[in-house]
C-alpha cells in the first residue's frame, strides 16, 4: 500500500474556498476511474497549506498508473492554473 500525501497553497486568495472546493470535487471523484487508488480525502487547510490530499493506492505501480492516467492528468490542468506552491510525499507501509 502507498499513501500518496501533497498539499498545495494557492495562488488566488480571494478565491481560495471556491478553487479548494473545486480541487476536492475533481480528486476525490478519480476514485473508481483510476485502476489502483483506492481512496482520496481532500481538504482546506486551517493552518499551513491552503489544501490537502491523502490518496491510497495498491502499490507504487498504481501510484505511476494514477501519475500518467488521462483522467488525473485533466485534474492537474486546473490545479497547476490556481496554485502557486506544491509539496508532496510518498511512502509504503
Amino acid at each position: 500500500m502507498v499513501k500518496h500525501i501533497v498539499m498545495w497553497n494557492l495562488a488566488d486568495k480571494a478565491h481560495a474556498a471556491e478553487n479548494a472546493a473545486t480541487m476536492k470535487q475533481k480528486l476525490e471523484a478519480l476514485v473508481g476511474v483510476v485502476p489502483g487508488l483506492l481512496s482520496a480525502q481532500v481538504g482546506a487547510g486551517f493552518a499551513g497549506y491552503d489544501v490537502a490530499l491523502v490518496a491510497e493506492l495498491e502499490s507504487r505501480e498504481a501510484l505511476a498508473v494514477y501519475a500518467g492516467h488521462p483522467a488525473h492528468c485533466k485534474v492537474k490542468e486546473f490545479v497547476h492554473r490556481v496554485i502557486a506552491e506544491r509539496v508532496s510525499c510518498d511512502f509504503e507501509y
